[in-house]
């Protein structure tokens, strides 16, 4: 077997909030605390749980079932609709609390951030002291029913695995020493990142379990396998060896939405649109960008997809410029069906410092004004000015926060 493994001392900490919507939402109610609880998209039947509570998992409820599913397995869950104010002000406290600590904090999603202390002194007091330290100004800056995992490895990938092992509220340490033996006890979907789609291509390969995965070759896995440099990564990610700690440009800004009532009406539909295209052009122009591509995708109710992405010769900026391009694409659909969920990015971005000016004065002031606009929403809230035809509109898109990505979170208020 080949013996190759990091030995360094462990300098990545990943943490985790445990179930995090639910959470926060018995935090804020305690009559809540300590009843089967779910967060779910839409609390109608076919509604889907985005969030079960530590109380709810016992009852075999889980992250996608739908409603109706989770009644059927609990009558007496309650169903709640997620609270994107509670989630953001959760998520920002616990950013930056762990930003007390490290410089290097990465969020990954909603409700977990990855911390590097290489370098950072704070390292001398012992990661595992600083991680119970975390845990304990969670409770008492959060809120005492807010509790975390916290995993601590050699790479990005071990630290979360090691927050994964005792949940919740637990604190692992993944290292040379305790590696092959915390292999041993897992299956092979317990891996970030190791699928059913992958768990079979390593089954057809002689490959069962996570020793034998750590056991196998960086040839095999890189050329029978994965048949690609993955394969490669995964004999490092495996041994401890950091690989996914890289960080890509943006290349594009993005808002979607699922409409809780699927419709045709291109009036409507444009109202969706011109929120969408406000909420991405203030993330736009936050981060000193404009955009000369725009894209449209839609699904319909009959489960087809259409998308469309065009180029513009004037770069885009304000929130009228990105609407303005969005419904030309929009009205190119081949066929007007009806619409169950909504996208709209924009792309091939460019400083709006280096961005060509126009000949005319009017694109600048338009410029200034939209910059303007942003100030007064960031200081006083999201849409206190808005553009006409959001009015009244206060209730047509309800506000979601996605466990997955918190870069529209990041973008606007942090």
């Amino acid at each position: 077997m080949d013996s190759l493994i990091n030995r360094n001392t462990p300098k990545v900490m990943h943490i985790d909030l445990n179930s995090c919507f639910a959470t926060v939402e018995q935090q804020a109610h305690s009559h809540l605390r300590g009843k089967p609880l779910v967060i779910a998209a839409y609390t109608s039947p076919n509604g889907c749980v985005v969030a079960p509570s530590i109380e709810a998992k016992t009852f075999g409820i889980k992250t996608g079932m739908t409603v109706r599913d989770a009644r059927l397995l609990c009558p007496d869950v309650i169903v709640r609709d997620p609270d994107p104010v509670m989630i953001r002000d959760v998520h920002i406290k616990f950013r930056n609390i762990t930003r007390d600590y490290s410089p290097n904090v990465v969020p990954k999603s909603i409700d977990e951030v990855v911390i590097n202390f290489d370098g950072v002194l704070a390292i001398q007091r012992g990661l595992e002291n600083i991680g119970y330290e975390i845990k304990k100004r969670f409770r008492k800056e959060i809120g005492e029913w807010i509790s975390c995992n916290v995993g601590i490895g050699t790479n990005r990938f071990l630290a979360k695995l090691a927050a994964s092992l005792h949940k919740p509220d637990g604190l692992d340490v993944l290292n040379h020493e305790n590696l092959l033996d915390t292999y041993t006890s897992l299956k092979l979907t317990d891996l970030n990142g190791i699928n059913t789609r992958f768990e079979a291509r390593l089954n057809a390969n002689g490959i069962f379990t996570p020793l034998q995965f750590f056991q196998a070759t960086e040839t095999a896995l890189k050329k029978n396998v994965f048949k690609s440099i993955i394969g490669s990564q995964w004999y490092l990610r495996l041994r401890g060896f950091e690989v996914d700690d890289v960080q890509f440009s943006r290349k594009s800004y993005g808002q979607d939405f699922a409409l809780g009532k699927f419709t045709s009406d291109v009036e409507v539909l444009s109202q969706y649109i011109m929120k969408l295209c406000e909420k991405m052009g203030r993330r736009l122009r936050r981060a000193g960008f404009v955009a000369r591509g725009i894209h449209i995708g839609m699904i319909y109710d009959d489960w087809t997809y259409w998308h469309r992405g065009r180029k513009v010769t004037q770069p885009m900026f304000t929130t009228q410029d990105l609407f303005t391009k969005a419904m030309w694409v929009f009205n190119q659909q081949p066929i007007k069906k009806i619409v169950s969920k909504l996208s709209v990015s924009c792309y091939d971005l460019e400083s709006s410092k280096e961005s060509q000016q126009s000949l005319f004065d009017e694109y600048d002031k338009r410029k200034e004004i939209a910059q303007a606009i942003d100030k007064v929403n960031d200081k006083y809230g999201e849409f206190v000015i808005t553009p006409a035809l959001m009015m009244g509109m206060g209730d047509v898109i309800l506000e979601r926060i996605a466990f997955g990505a918190v870069k529209e979170l990041e973008d606007i208020y942090c």
